[in-house]
């Protein structure tokens, strides 16, 4: 591809990586609460390893390559962890090792929270699943479901928000509360 040629708008990227990102999120929180009967974190890998894993990946490459270094470490850094946890899922692995893995990449997830500029999306986003994450590690590394449970709960209102965004990006709903010139809250 001749570097005149654009390899498409990172603002669609950046749409498409937010929607990917919210559905893994989503899919792989509600797993993890148990509230549908039957279904369980497990049953999110085949969407965590292509949505989140390969195409989160492959966006973040995009994002690169458009200039937007955030979204590009976000979205790649991002599908690694979704295709690792997905080719580990039901492995055997110790509950110290799994804590670990969740620990590493709730350290990227903070690094993303505190480089976030995209106010209460980005933030919000990226702050709820470092704390998904290390909910997640600390019901791992006790052995507690309930904490483990928790962890899924936040990581499913991420995904919500990342939804939302991304949705409302492209629908042009309202994404930012401001103040008004009377001092009421406004959204804009």
């Amino acid at each position: 591809m001749d570097n005149g040629v654009s390899a498409g708008s990172t603002a669609s990227t950046s749409t498409l990586g937010n929607i990917a990102l919210g559905l893994t999120l989503l899919a792989f929180g509600i797993g993890h609460t148990g509230v549908i009967d039957g279904v369980s974190a497990a049953n999110s890998v085949s969407l965590a390893m292509y949505v989140g894993g390969a195409a989160l990946f492959l966006l973040g490459l995009l994002e690169y390559r458009g200039g937007n270094g955030f979204n590009g470490t976000a979205f790649a850094g991002l599908g690694v962890f979704w295709f690792t946890w997905a080719k580990g899922a039901g492995g055997s692995v110790s509950d110290e090792a799994a804590g670990t893995f969740l620990v590493l990449f709730a350290m990227l997830a903070l690094t993303l929270t505190l480089a976030a500029a995209s106010g209460v999306f980005g933030q919000g986003v990226y702050g709820l699943l470092t704390l998904s994450l290390v909910l997640l590690a600390i019901g791992a590394f006790v052995d507690n479901g309930g904490i483990a449970k928790a962890g899924g709960w936040v990581a499913a209102v991420a995904g919500l928000l990342a939804w939302y965004g991304a949705t409302a990006a492209l629908a042009h709903w309202p994404m930012a509360v401001g103040r008004s010139r009377r001092g009421a809250v406004a959204a804009s």
